[in-house]
């Protein structure tokens, strides 16, 4: 499976408490619309902590009826229990996802063998293709380069992985370590075309959910080779990219999202509305780009 291009992490729009179906078909539908080469619902953008099991299954099978077959969709289906990672990924497999994206298992931060293990045990227990996905700033523990290697050798369905440690090092490192083909997007839209320059071949993107076409033709740009045009492209958005990260994500995102009319701002505790100051700020950057 080829990962090129530009994946959209897909927030979980919400109505008064339950996931907001309308909304959700908004957004995949815009998505698909500007020709992004696949979806991810339920990672971190999609708020996978706060929803139940029943629901984060149900975000999944909804994303896969919405896309009906026109991109691939890619579950995110990680925790941190190695018994729930494979009954989500059994359980996205069913509804029929084309690949998994699984995080490092966070809080009990387990030794780089309890990764390699932990991993191991889900590619075992289903036949499609799997993303690891690095984010030590959320996750308290990261995926070493050793240890990717050892994880793409030993499973032949490990194909690549998303990295958001925001080292672009890592690229070379893990390319060098790695069999031919695997594969790695960046996990952070401002150093995408850093991670690319480097072999990266793709982005796991936030600021695609609100601006979908402008990232496409930027990621397409870069692996096109012309990176001047490109970086002029980067230079235009990366007030947007920094703004949308300006407090926890997916909090500004949804709040430029609800600007744009496409889903409501609502989060879920412990997530809360952004502070006034900081929404304003967004909100500016928003209008002064063009983008509401």
């Amino acid at each position: 499976m080829q990962l090129n291009g530009v994946w959209t992490a897909l927030v979980t729009p919400f109505q008064d408490g339950s996931v907001d179906t309308s909304a959700m078909e908004r957004l995949v539908h815009y998505q698909i619309a500007a020709e992004v080469t696949g979806v991810v619902p339920v990672g971190t953008t999609g708020e996978s902590p706060t929803l139940s099991h029943e629901e984060h299954l149900r975000v999944i099978e909804l994303v896969v009826e919405l896309v009906n077959k026109k991109i691939p969709v890619m579950a995110g289906t990680g925790s941190n229990c190695t018994a729930e990672a494979i009954e989500l990924s059994q359980g996205a497999e069913r509804v029929g996802v084309q690949a998994l994206l699984l995080v490092a298992p966070y809080y009990n931060k387990p030794t780089q063998e309890g990764l390699y293990q932990h991993f191991t045990a889900i590619a075992n227990a289903t036949e499609l293709p799997i993303v690891l996905y690095s984010i030590p700033s959320r996750c308290g523990v990261e995926i070493a380069v050793e240890t990717v290697a050892r994880l793409a050798q030993a499973n032949k369905n490990i194909i690549g992985i998303k990295e958001a440690g925001g080292r672009v090092e890592r690229v070379q490192q893990i390319k060098a370590a790695c069999p031919d083909g695997f594969q790695i997007l960046s996990g952070d839209d401002a150093l995408t075309l850093d991670f690319i320059e480097q072999g990266a071949c793709g982005v796991v993107s936030v600021a695609s959910n609100l601006i979908p076409g402008e990232i496409v033709h930027y990621v397409r740009l870069a692996l096109n080779g012309q990176l001047a045009e490109a970086r002029e492209l980067e230079k235009s958005m990366a007030t947007l990219f920094k703004d949308l990260f300006i407090e926890t994500n997916p909090v500004p995102v949804k709040t430029a999202l609800a600007a744009k009319g496409v889903c409501r701002e609502e989060v879920r505790l412990p997530l809360v509305s952004l502070a006034p100051e900081n929404k304003e700020k967004l909100l500016n950057t928003l209008r002064s780009g063009g983008w509401i």
